[in-house]
């Protein structure tokens, strides 16, 4: 509905166009929220799903790619295959941020969410990456399979090794900062800044962010006090949110910018093809995730399932509802919009017009579509809510009173009642139960939603006991 809106205010007599700034769009948009998104990833439920994960992030983004790639050089003859691939890869990353928009109203499988956010972490690098070959090789005759190979080798290695040595460093730096202003102001600007220094190195932005948030997950808890943490996770949401809105306003305001410089004679033809690679991008997932989830259904029936918990067993419902998350976002207009432009058309890169109108149309068409009804197909479908988050909570809810316990039974029965009231007490009791609960986490007893509440509930004590020792 934002997408439409910004679409609908472009149409309306007087409104100056508004052209957004590819680089500034990806920084800007893309950093936080998938820093967000990121940090409180379960790293646990990603190892337990990384079949199906890896099956969307890899598999799903090339064959829509090659799918797309092959459409596009069968309706435009003339088109390299550099720039149908470069096409193909713009718009094969679906972007998260609008399906947990619905699911997130709604209660789903546990492994359905871990699924499509897992996806939503990884699939925009795979795309990216090859995004950045094809444009090289439509501007280049250069590359050779050498240069590829290189490129691979060292974008996902140094990606991970960067996002996890910055994130170190940033725990190191911030560990004197006790002013709550400007620990968030130092988190926004780390944010920004690992994205831009990995661009700048020729590493995968998006894979040193989510490696540099997934880094700060696992000991941010131990060295970032509460008085510290609580504040900047209500920023975060709050900043978050915004971005959100303002991304999917901003996709519907490129509505007349791309329209625009379109020449009136081509603009059916221009319609047609983009209708056309809707289709594609929306079939060639519904199908592979279809595939997909027989042919895992099907092993399950022939050799059975090492697992026997009924949440990790894949069903046709979810399949479906995993098929039709594919809305695209902001990611893939940023990247169509960075396609080079040159002092003219022979310069510029071949058919970014109509790259740039395709990548509008599939964003705006599976947006409108998808993100319209899925929400109508998931109450339509037999899901329920498999309550794994909230049994993960109950249990670890009964280890925190254990260590309660434990630790209220070494004070002499006569001054009991005054040491649970006594604030330098239940600061101890507190700092135990925080122990025990990321000992759960480290044990993967607890995934990180179920230990996220409970930190937040832990550090709302914590504050509270803090008043009463001040």
């Amino acid at each position: 509905m934002l997408a439409i809106g910004g679409a609908a205010i472009t149409l309306v007599p007087g409104i100056p166009a508004f052209q957004i700034d590819p680089q500034l769009a990806l920084a800007l948009f893309v950093a936080p929220v998938l820093l967000d998104a990121a940090y409180d990833t379960s790293l646990r439920d990603l190892r337990a799903n990384w079949v199906p994960v890896t099956s969307l992030v890899l598999v799903a983004v090339g064959l829509t790619t090659a799918a797309v790639a092959v459409v596009a050089r069968w309706w435009v003859p003339n088109m390299a295959w550099s720039a149908a691939i470069a096409l193909g890869a713009i718009v094969a990353p679906p972007d998260a941020a609008a399906a947990s928009a619905v699911l997130r109203q709604l209660k789903l499988p546990h492994r359905l969410m871990v699924i499509l956010e897992g996806e939503s972490l990884l699939n925009d690098a795979s795309a990216l990456l090859i995004y950045r070959l094809a444009v090289a090789a439509a501007m280049s005759s250069a590359l050779t399979p050498q240069q590829v190979a290189i490129t691979l080798l060292v974008v996902f290695p140094g990606s991970l090794v960067g996002g996890w040595l910055l994130a170190r460093i940033y725990l190191l730096a911030v560990r004197p900062v006790e002013d709550i202003p400007s620990s968030i102001v130092l988190q926004f600007v780390s944010t920004f800044g690992v994205w831009l220094l990995a661009e700048r190195l020729g590493l995968s932005s998006i894979l040193t962010v989510v490696v540099y948030a997934i880094t700060l997950a696992r000991r941010a808890p131990r060295e970032i006090p509460a008085r510290l943490r609580l504040p900047s996770y209500a920023v975060w949401e709050t900043v978050v949110f915004v971005l959100n809105i303002l991304a999917f306003v901003l996709i519907g305001l490129q509505l007349r910018p791309i329209l625009g410089p379109l020449p009136s004679s081509a603009r059916n033809d221009y319609f047609l093809v983009g209708i056309v690679i809707v289709v594609t991008v929306i079939v060639v997932r519904v199908a592979w995730v279809m595939i997909h989830n027989t042919a895992v259904r099907w092993k399950i029936r022939r050799f059975g399932l090492h697992d026997q918990r009924p949440e990790t067993q894949p069903t046709v419902a979810g399949a479906l509802i995993a098929s039709w998350c594919g809305m695209r976002g902001i990611i893939t207009l940023a990247a169509a919009l960075a396609l080079p432009v040159g002092a003219s058309e022979t310069s510029s890169f071949p058919h970014r017009d109509l790259i740039v109108f395709c990548a509008f149309a599939v964003v705006f068409g599976t947006l409108v579509l998808q993100g319209l009804t899925l929400k109508s197909l998931v109450l339509a479908l037999p899901l329920r809510n498999d309550d794994v988050v909230d049994r993960e909570i109950q249990f670890a809810r009964s280890i925190l009173d254990r260590v309660r316990l434990d630790t209220s039974a070494a004070t002499r029965a006569g001054e009991a009642q005054a040491a649970s009231e006594d604030p330098a007490r239940r600061l101890e009791i507190l700092r135990r139960q925080r122990d025990a609960l990321q000992d759960l986490r480290d044990r993967e007893q607890i995934g990180d939603d179920a230990f996220h509440r409970l930190e937040r509930e832990l550090d709302i004590a914590e504050l509270d006991a803090d008043s009463g020792v001040d």
